[in-house]
Protein backbone atom coordinates (compact mmCIF):
# COMPACT_ATOMS: atom_id res chain seq x y z
CA UNK A 1 0.00 0.00 0.00
CA UNK A 2 1.42 3.54 -0.84
CA UNK A 3 0.69 7.00 0.98
CA UNK A 4 0.44 9.91 -0.97
CA UNK A 5 2.74 12.76 -0.45
CA UNK A 6 1.83 15.92 1.59
CA UNK A 7 -1.29 16.78 3.43
CA UNK A 8 -4.70 15.77 2.58
CA UNK A 9 -7.46 17.97 3.55
CA UNK A 10 -11.17 17.16 4.52
CA UNK A 11 -14.53 18.92 5.40
CA UNK A 12 -17.38 17.08 7.23
CA UNK A 13 -20.53 18.72 8.25
CA UNK A 14 -22.64 19.03 11.50
CA UNK A 15 -25.26 16.84 11.80
CA UNK A 16 -29.32 16.71 13.50
CA UNK A 17 -30.47 13.00 14.20
CA UNK A 18 -34.11 11.51 15.05
CA UNK A 19 -36.09 15.28 14.20
CA UNK A 20 -38.23 14.63 16.69
CA UNK A 21 -40.11 10.86 15.56
CA UNK A 22 -37.12 9.27 13.38
CA UNK A 23 -35.83 7.67 16.73
CA UNK A 24 -31.82 6.02 15.59
CA UNK A 25 -33.10 6.21 11.98
CA UNK A 26 -33.06 9.92 10.26
CA UNK A 27 -30.45 12.32 10.00
CA UNK A 28 -30.12 15.27 8.44
CA UNK A 29 -26.64 17.05 7.36
CA UNK A 30 -26.30 21.03 8.60
CA UNK A 31 -24.04 23.73 6.87
CA UNK A 32 -21.38 23.86 9.57
CA UNK A 33 -18.16 22.22 8.55
CA UNK A 34 -15.28 20.66 10.61
CA UNK A 35 -12.14 21.05 9.04
CA UNK A 36 -9.17 18.24 9.21
CA UNK A 37 -6.10 18.21 7.67
CA UNK A 38 -3.43 15.21 7.74
CA UNK A 39 -0.65 13.81 6.96
CA UNK A 40 1.58 10.82 7.19
CA UNK A 41 5.07 12.14 8.69
CA UNK A 42 7.77 10.50 11.18
CA UNK A 43 6.89 7.60 13.37
CA UNK A 44 5.04 9.38 15.98
CA UNK A 45 0.95 11.02 16.24
CA UNK A 46 0.83 14.81 16.41
CA UNK A 47 -2.37 16.15 16.95
CA UNK A 48 -3.10 19.73 17.39
CA UNK A 49 -6.72 20.79 17.83
CA UNK A 50 -8.56 24.32 17.47
CA UNK A 51 -11.92 25.82 17.59
CA UNK A 52 -15.17 24.06 19.89
CA UNK A 53 -13.50 21.36 21.89
CA UNK A 54 -10.11 22.74 21.98
CA UNK A 55 -9.57 22.53 25.54
CA UNK A 56 -11.38 19.01 26.04
CA UNK A 57 -10.23 16.44 23.39
CA UNK A 58 -6.74 14.30 23.89
CA UNK A 59 -3.99 14.80 21.60
CA UNK A 60 -2.46 11.44 21.64
CA UNK A 61 -3.96 8.19 19.64
CA UNK A 62 -6.88 8.21 21.91
CA UNK A 63 -8.32 10.66 19.52
CA UNK A 64 -11.32 9.99 18.01
CA UNK A 65 -9.92 11.14 14.67
CA UNK A 66 -7.35 9.46 14.85
CA UNK A 67 -9.27 6.11 16.20
CA UNK A 68 -11.43 6.46 13.33
CA UNK A 69 -8.08 6.98 10.97
CA UNK A 70 -6.28 4.01 12.41
CA UNK A 71 -9.36 1.90 12.02
CA UNK A 72 -9.59 2.85 8.11
CA UNK A 73 -6.16 2.09 7.45
CA UNK A 74 -6.40 -1.77 9.16
CA UNK A 75 -9.74 -2.36 6.95
CA UNK A 76 -7.43 -0.78 3.53
CA UNK A 77 -4.19 -2.81 4.88
CA UNK A 78 -1.88 -0.94 6.75
CA UNK A 79 -1.46 1.65 8.86
CA UNK A 80 1.54 4.50 8.47
CA UNK A 81 4.18 4.74 10.93
CA UNK A 82 3.24 8.31 11.81
CA UNK A 83 0.90 10.85 11.30
CA UNK A 84 0.23 14.64 11.57
CA UNK A 85 -3.33 15.65 12.05
CA UNK A 86 -4.69 19.05 12.29
CA UNK A 87 -8.43 19.77 13.95
CA UNK A 88 -10.84 22.83 13.16
CA UNK A 89 -13.70 22.08 15.08
CA UNK A 90 -16.76 24.23 14.18
CA UNK A 91 -19.24 21.99 15.83
CA UNK A 92 -20.02 22.63 19.25
CA UNK A 93 -19.91 19.02 21.22
CA UNK A 94 -21.73 17.42 23.63
CA UNK A 95 -24.64 19.39 21.96
CA UNK A 96 -26.60 17.11 19.83
CA UNK A 97 -25.17 18.14 16.92
CA UNK A 98 -22.98 15.20 15.79
CA UNK A 99 -19.40 16.17 16.41
CA UNK A 100 -18.59 13.13 17.50
CA UNK A 101 -19.91 11.25 14.09
CA UNK A 102 -18.47 14.25 11.88
CA UNK A 103 -14.99 13.65 14.33
CA UNK A 104 -15.28 9.37 13.07
CA UNK A 105 -16.66 10.11 9.54
CA UNK A 106 -13.82 13.01 9.03
CA UNK A 107 -10.95 10.28 9.87
CA UNK A 108 -12.26 7.44 7.63
CA UNK A 109 -12.39 9.78 4.66
CA UNK A 110 -9.02 11.22 5.49
CA UNK A 111 -7.50 7.92 5.80
CA UNK A 112 -8.79 6.78 2.48
CA UNK A 113 -7.73 10.27 0.73
CA UNK A 114 -4.00 9.22 2.23
CA UNK A 115 -3.93 5.97 0.76
CA UNK A 116 -3.04 6.02 -3.34
CA UNK A 117 -6.24 4.21 -4.52
CA UNK A 118 -7.72 4.39 -1.07
CA UNK A 119 -11.47 4.51 -2.89
CA UNK A 120 -11.24 1.18 -4.55
CA UNK A 121 -9.55 -0.39 -0.88
CA UNK A 122 -12.43 1.21 0.62
CA UNK A 123 -15.74 2.37 -1.42
CA UNK A 124 -17.96 4.99 -0.04
CA UNK A 125 -20.91 1.95 1.11
CA UNK A 126 -18.23 0.36 2.97
CA UNK A 127 -16.52 3.48 4.68
CA UNK A 128 -20.42 4.37 5.69
CA UNK A 129 -20.64 1.09 7.63
CA UNK A 130 -17.06 0.86 9.35
CA UNK A 131 -18.18 4.78 11.00
CA UNK A 132 -21.51 3.23 11.94
CA UNK A 133 -19.67 0.21 13.46
CA UNK A 134 -17.37 2.64 15.90
CA UNK A 135 -20.28 5.45 16.35
CA UNK A 136 -22.41 2.13 17.34
CA UNK A 137 -25.96 3.97 15.23
CA UNK A 138 -25.95 5.22 11.74
CA UNK A 139 -28.04 8.19 11.93
CA UNK A 140 -25.67 10.55 12.52
CA UNK A 141 -22.95 9.39 10.53
CA UNK A 142 -24.86 7.91 7.47
CA UNK A 143 -26.27 11.77 6.94
CA UNK A 144 -22.05 13.27 7.77
CA UNK A 145 -21.13 10.37 4.94
CA UNK A 146 -23.56 11.30 2.24
CA UNK A 147 -24.85 14.69 2.81
CA UNK A 148 -28.76 15.33 3.25
CA UNK A 149 -31.44 13.52 4.78
CA UNK A 150 -30.61 10.10 4.92
CA UNK A 151 -33.24 7.21 6.55
CA UNK A 152 -30.64 4.65 8.08
CA UNK A 153 -30.46 1.49 10.82
CA UNK A 154 -29.78 -2.10 11.00
CA UNK A 155 -30.94 -5.36 9.34
CA UNK A 156 -31.53 -8.34 11.20
CA UNK A 157 -28.09 -9.71 10.63
CA UNK A 158 -26.98 -7.01 12.46
CA UNK A 159 -25.91 -4.71 9.55
CA UNK A 160 -26.15 -0.99 8.52
CA UNK A 161 -27.78 0.31 5.81
CA UNK A 162 -28.76 3.82 4.96
CA UNK A 163 -31.17 5.15 1.79
CA UNK A 164 -30.32 9.05 0.86
CA UNK A 165 -33.86 10.42 0.73
CA UNK A 166 -34.79 14.12 -1.20
CA UNK A 167 -35.13 17.80 0.84
CA UNK A 168 -37.43 20.23 -0.47
CA UNK A 169 -34.79 23.02 -1.16
CA UNK A 170 -37.00 25.61 0.57
CA UNK A 171 -36.44 24.01 3.79
CA UNK A 172 -33.57 25.36 6.45
CA UNK A 173 -32.87 25.17 9.82
CA UNK A 174 -32.58 27.16 12.98
CA UNK A 175 -30.37 25.56 15.72
CA UNK A 176 -30.60 26.80 19.42
CA UNK A 177 -28.02 26.02 20.73
CA UNK A 178 -27.35 26.31 24.58
CA UNK A 179 -23.69 27.13 26.92
CA UNK A 180 -24.61 23.50 28.53
CA UNK A 181 -23.76 19.78 27.56
CA UNK A 182 -25.21 16.34 27.65
CA UNK A 183 -23.71 13.20 26.85
CA UNK A 184 -25.81 10.90 24.51
CA UNK A 185 -24.87 8.13 27.14
CA UNK A 186 -27.12 10.20 29.88
CA UNK A 187 -29.40 11.36 27.42
CA UNK A 188 -30.07 7.67 26.53
CA UNK A 189 -29.79 6.20 30.13
CA UNK A 190 -33.03 8.22 30.75
CA UNK A 191 -35.39 6.34 27.93
CA UNK A 192 -37.47 3.46 29.24
CA UNK A 193 -37.23 -0.46 27.99
CA UNK A 194 -40.59 -0.22 26.42
CA UNK A 195 -43.38 2.44 25.16
CA UNK A 196 -47.01 1.78 24.84
CA UNK A 197 -47.75 0.54 21.60
CA UNK A 198 -49.98 3.59 20.53
CA UNK A 199 -47.01 5.91 20.90
CA UNK A 200 -44.85 3.75 18.70
CA UNK A 201 -47.57 3.81 16.32
CA UNK A 202 -47.94 7.17 16.28
CA UNK A 203 -44.05 7.97 16.02
CA UNK A 204 -44.41 5.15 12.71
CA UNK A 205 -46.79 7.54 10.98
CA UNK A 206 -44.93 10.36 11.88
CA UNK A 207 -41.79 8.93 10.48
CA UNK A 208 -42.98 8.43 7.59
CA UNK A 209 -44.94 11.97 7.00
CA UNK A 210 -41.94 13.30 7.82
CA UNK A 211 -39.87 12.02 4.78
CA UNK A 212 -42.60 13.34 2.94
CA UNK A 213 -42.80 16.60 3.94
CA UNK A 214 -39.23 17.04 3.78
CA UNK A 215 -39.55 15.88 0.41
CA UNK A 216 -41.74 18.57 -1.02
CA UNK A 217 -45.23 18.95 1.38
CA UNK A 218 -43.31 21.02 4.17
CA UNK A 219 -46.78 22.51 5.05
CA UNK A 220 -47.01 18.89 7.14
CA UNK A 221 -43.68 19.71 9.06
CA UNK A 222 -45.34 20.60 12.18
CA UNK A 223 -47.35 17.56 12.69
CA UNK A 224 -44.57 15.04 11.24
CA UNK A 225 -42.06 16.43 13.66
CA UNK A 226 -43.96 15.52 17.06
CA UNK A 227 -42.53 12.57 19.16
CA UNK A 228 -43.94 10.42 21.71
CA UNK A 229 -41.22 8.27 22.06
CA UNK A 230 -37.58 10.13 23.63
CA UNK A 231 -37.51 13.21 24.23
CA UNK A 232 -40.22 13.50 27.23
CA UNK A 233 -38.23 10.97 28.72
CA UNK A 234 -35.04 13.33 28.52
CA UNK A 235 -36.98 16.06 30.24
CA UNK A 236 -34.59 15.69 33.36
CA UNK A 237 -31.27 15.89 31.98
CA UNK A 238 -32.25 18.95 29.68
CA UNK A 239 -36.03 20.36 30.71
CA UNK A 240 -34.80 24.23 29.31
CA UNK A 241 -34.75 22.46 25.71
CA UNK A 242 -37.98 20.90 26.19
CA UNK A 243 -39.31 23.98 27.30
CA UNK A 244 -38.18 26.05 23.92
CA UNK A 245 -39.35 22.98 22.45
CA UNK A 246 -43.14 23.21 23.46
CA UNK A 247 -42.50 26.85 22.70
CA UNK A 248 -41.75 26.88 19.56
CA UNK A 249 -44.55 24.33 18.68
CA UNK A 250 -47.08 26.88 20.02
CA UNK A 251 -46.12 29.31 17.66
CA UNK A 252 -45.92 26.85 14.65
CA UNK A 253 -42.61 25.93 14.65
CA UNK A 254 -41.39 22.45 13.46
CA UNK A 255 -38.64 22.20 16.93
CA UNK A 256 -37.36 19.08 18.19
CA UNK A 257 -34.71 17.63 20.40
CA UNK A 258 -31.30 17.50 17.75
CA UNK A 259 -30.03 14.56 18.38
CA UNK A 260 -29.62 13.26 22.32
CA UNK A 261 -29.94 17.02 22.80
CA UNK A 262 -29.72 19.60 24.31
CA UNK A 263 -29.61 21.61 21.00
CA UNK A 264 -33.10 22.56 19.62
CA UNK A 265 -33.36 21.99 15.94
CA UNK A 266 -36.12 24.04 14.04
CA UNK A 267 -37.26 23.34 10.40
CA UNK A 268 -39.41 25.24 8.01
CA UNK A 269 -39.57 26.50 4.77
CA UNK A 270 -40.21 29.92 3.66
CA UNK A 271 -40.54 30.93 7.34
CA UNK A 272 -39.10 34.21 9.16
CA UNK A 273 -36.22 33.41 10.30
CA UNK A 274 -35.45 36.49 12.06
CA UNK A 275 -38.10 35.86 14.26
CA UNK A 276 -37.27 32.54 15.20
CA UNK A 277 -33.98 33.70 16.25
CA UNK A 278 -35.89 36.22 18.41
CA UNK A 279 -36.82 33.25 20.35
CA UNK A 280 -33.54 31.94 21.50
CA UNK A 281 -33.55 32.19 25.37
CA UNK A 282 -30.83 34.41 26.98
CA UNK A 283 -27.67 32.84 27.08
CA UNK A 284 -28.22 30.48 23.69
CA UNK A 285 -26.82 31.32 20.09
CA UNK A 286 -29.26 30.84 17.62
CA UNK A 287 -28.18 29.83 14.31
CA UNK A 288 -29.48 29.92 10.97
CA UNK A 289 -28.46 26.91 9.09
CA UNK A 290 -28.50 25.81 5.04
CA UNK A 291 -29.00 21.99 4.78
CA UNK A 292 -25.52 20.32 3.95
CA UNK A 293 -26.04 18.60 0.38
CA UNK A 294 -22.66 17.25 -0.16
CA UNK A 295 -21.56 14.98 2.97
CA UNK A 296 -17.73 14.03 4.14
CA UNK A 297 -15.75 16.54 1.07
CA UNK A 298 -12.06 15.89 0.22
CA UNK A 299 -10.63 19.05 -0.63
Amino acid sequence: MTFVDGPVEVTVPATSANLGPGYDALGLALALRDRLVGEVVGDRTVVEVSGEGATDVPRDATHLVVRAMRLAFDEMGERPPGLRLTCINAIPHARGLGSSSAAIVGGIALARGLVAGGTLLLDDDAAFRLAARLEGHPDNVAPAWYGGFVVSGRDDQGDFWAVPSSVDPRVSAVAFIPPTRVSTEEARRLLPASVPHADAAANAGRAALLVTALAGRPEHLLLATRDLLHQDYRRPAMPASLDLVEALRARGAAAVVSGAGPTVLALCADCDVDALVAQAPEGWQARPLDLDRAGVTVL
